[in-house]
């Protein structure tokens, strides 16, 4: 059931592989770009060791939804995809889109989004340095969805200490870092799968956890005690999983531990938006370290599954990556090729 359901979002417009359009820009201009695929692109600082990790987000049916909370989280999730390269989150720009600004309730989006986005960059210690607006986007007098995409930028102060999210070596143990407590309002799972457009209620960003999480994971990769990282967001874990996958590594997944830590389907767990997570691999070896390193930090943390060839595997039924990869490609090659 689970995997099916991971088939038929992959092929959604927000899961969808965007790689037929981001191949045809050279994004290796002055080859100084280090890696282009992960949850931030790394760009070299010329002659040096250093690089920038850059990243844009921001989740538009959040923002529409509650435009404090959405706001919110597209700067949390900016800070994570750069804190899961290992570099450390710097400032951020921004680019307000939104509709007509003399509507009430437009005007009343644009305030509440910035009122979150000013309480995110405080907590998280995260200047915005510079920033711009486009508004009137309309169509029939019918607004976009709210718009506040956040560009983030971080630094990482040594390359050979980058992380990216690649699974690399077979029986590698997965881990989720962050509580799971199946928040499924204002999902894909539930927009796609249920057919509910709940425009209320997103998932709301702690962030003193948000915080937490991304030090210890900056922490893990400074120490090279990880091999692959990966922060959860549109579509949840079992999206994830797929993501760090290759043609060459799967995995198996068991969901007991997370089970036993709350009660929840595997529905839940799989599909969930919770945010301030992230998924790691390690050595089997140093999962004992692990474990006391999150208790010692107050971080969440729970085996989740672990790299086996090719497939990714759950409750005894197995999809082959490369079919899964086909179907995640197949949306945009249809419709642009």
């Amino acid at each position: 059931m689970s995997l099916e359901i991971l088939k038929k979002m992959l092929q959604t417009p927000d899961l969808a592989s965007k790689k037929w359009l981001f191949e045809q820009y050279d994004s290796q201009v002055m080859n100084d770009t280090i890696a282009i695929n992960g949850d931030a692109s790394l760009v070299r600082v010329h002659g040096t060791q250093k690089a920038l990790a850059l990243t844009v987000d921001c989740t538009p049916r959040y923002v529409e939804a509650d435009p404090f909370h959405g706001s919110i989280q597209a700067v949390a999730e900016t800070y994570r995809n750069i804190s899961a390269t290992g570099a450390k989150p710097l400032a951020i720009t921004n680019c307000l889109n939104f509709g007509n600004p003399q509507k009430p309730e437009i005007m009343g989006q644009i305030v509440k989004s910035i009122q979150g986005i000013t309480q995110a960059c405080k907590a998280l210690d995260y200047p915005v340095v510079s920033g711009n607006v486009s508004l009137y986007n309309e169509t029939n007098g019918h607004a976009i969805q709210p718009t506040p995409a956040i560009g983030g930028v971080g630094l990482l102060k040594d390359l050979t200490k980058r992380c990216d999210i690649k699974f690399k070596n077979l029986g590698d143990e997965i881990f989720v870092i962050g509580k799971t407590t199946g928040h499924m309002n204002c999902t894909l799972f539930e927009r796609e799968i249920l057919g509910v457009e709940d425009k209320k209620n997103p998932p709301q960003v702690n962030l003193i956890d948000e915080k937490k999480n991304a030090d210890f994971i900056r922490d893990l990769i400074d120490q090279s005690l990880i091999n692959a990282c990966h922060d959860v967001s549109d579509g949840g874990i079992l999206i994830s999983l797929f993501e760090m996958s290759s043609l060459e590594y799967g995995c198996k997944i068991d969901l007991s531990n997370l089970k036993t830590a709350n009660s929840l389907s595997d529905e839940e767990i799989l599909f969930s938006e919770d945010q301030s997570r992230y998924i790691i691999a390690s050595n089997p070896k140093l999962s004992k370290e692990l474990l006391k390193k999150a208790d010692k930090a107050g971080v969440f943390i729970a085996k989740l599954a672990t790299v086996i060839e090719k497939k990714l595997t759950f409750n005894d039924l197995s999809e082959d990556i490369t079919d899964l990869v086909k179907t995640n490609e197949l949306l945009f090659e249809k419709n642009f090729s």
